[in-house]
């Protein structure tokens, strides 16, 4: 099978690979869609197994950003970026410098963030080579790390869905936490305040006992998360999390968490719906923090300062547009992820049609 044969390349505008042999840099870059706005999406570091295995995670993430963009309401399309390698090992200020001039030959058509793996103290140095970095600190547009405001809109989204499939707020719901970095921490912190009772686990022990110790947490090997008692499962780790293997063992009633690409097949998402789970689309819940950077993005281009109130109304449009989601779903009998991508596909075709037509 071909690159252009992959069901992940569909609709992919452009994959653009680089490497650098003084810096050990190997990534690739993927544009989904340009069609509502220059792509934009984080840069994920990861020890992947094969150059195969990378390029397919890119093109995945790629057109799930195109589709959370789209969701958002963003000026933006979707695109991604990755690079092979060890994060905990393999980091050096040289790597991301190299990263950085491959962000500027694609000439504005992609900005970049953070993403697993990586931080933005190792995005500083990309900038020193391009200005399409986002998230950063030290400019009066600067947004600053996103992972609060993925978690906030995470946090509001669980809300919304306890509140349609359980009837009660989250004082006392127990959810499941896989996966306590960046974001996940932010969201148990914020269960937490309110209420929730957590259960949580993350390949990284001491990181897992801090976040419990901080929250009065259970916490439980990886494997065992998925067949905890609880009312919510919130993936906030690597994709492919929710599959026909591990949904037999989920005893939760709703499915709502912060990891990217969280069905590992479109089927995954007809079996939740068939056992009666109510899942919220993982790139609509989860795009608070491609807001936040929009916002830096939208200040950096009209010179102007980052504006917190712009990005806190739109992760409330953010919301309506997860209850509208939810609704469509309920009236046609359909399952959510099938509803999302009908109406993320629809606005994508509309600006697409708009560009052609100017």
């Amino acid at each position: 099978m071909t690159l252009f044969d992959s069901p992940a390349f569909e609709g992919h505008e452009g994959v653009h690979a680089f490497a650098d042999e003084a810096s050990g840099l190997k990534c690739v870059i993927a544009l989904h869609s340009t069609a509502r706005g220059p792509a934009a999406g984080g840069c994920r570091m990861w020890p992947y197994a094969s150059a195969e295995e990378a390029l397919t995670d890119a093109l995945r993430l790629s057109r799930a950003m195109s589709y959370k963009n789209a969701m958002a309401d963003l000026e933006l399309g979707g695109g991604k970026s990755v690079i092979i390698g060890d994060s905990r090992t393999q980091k050096t200020p040289a790597l991301f410098e190299a990263f950085g001039r491959a962000v500027e030959d694609l000439g504005g058509r992609y900005w970049t963030a953070e993403d697993v793996g990586v931080s933005p103290a190792d995005l500083a140095h990309a900038r020193r080579r391009t200005r399409y970095v986002a998230g950063l600190d030290g400019h009066p547009a600067a947004s600053g790390d996103p992972s609060p405001v993925t978690a906030e809109g995470v946090f509001r989204g669980v809300r919304l869905c306890v509140r349609r499939a359980l009837g009660r707020d989250l004082d006392g719901v127990r959810v499941a936490i896989q996966g306590v970095g960046h974001v996940g921490e932010h969201l148990a912190k914020k269960l937490h305040a309110a209420g929730a009772k957590l259960i949580l686990t993350d390949v990284n022990g001491e990181t897992l006992r801090r976040v419990a110790a901080e929250t009065g947490a259970e916490t439980v090997a990886p494997s065992a998360i998925f067949g905890v008692d609880c009312d919510v499962f919130a993936p906030c780790a690597m994709g492919g999390a929710v599959s026909l293997d591990t949904i037999p063992h989920l005893r939760a009633r709703v499915v709502a968490g912060a990891a990217n690409n969280q069905l590992a097949g479109p089927e995954a998402g007809q079996e939740l719906f068939r056992r009666g789970v109510l899942y919220a689309p993982d790139y609509v819940i989860n795009g608070g923090g491609i807001i936040n950077v929009a916002g830096e993005i939208r200040a950096l281009e009209r010179g102007e300062a980052f504006d917190p109130a712009w990005v806190d109304a739109r992760l409330d449009r953010l919301m309506s547009t997860l209850e509208e989601v939810l609704d469509q779903a309920q009236r046609e009998r359909r399952p959510t992820h099938e509803v999302a991508n009908t109406i993320a596909k629809a606005r994508l075709d509309g600006a697409a049609a708009e560009r052609a037509a100017a």
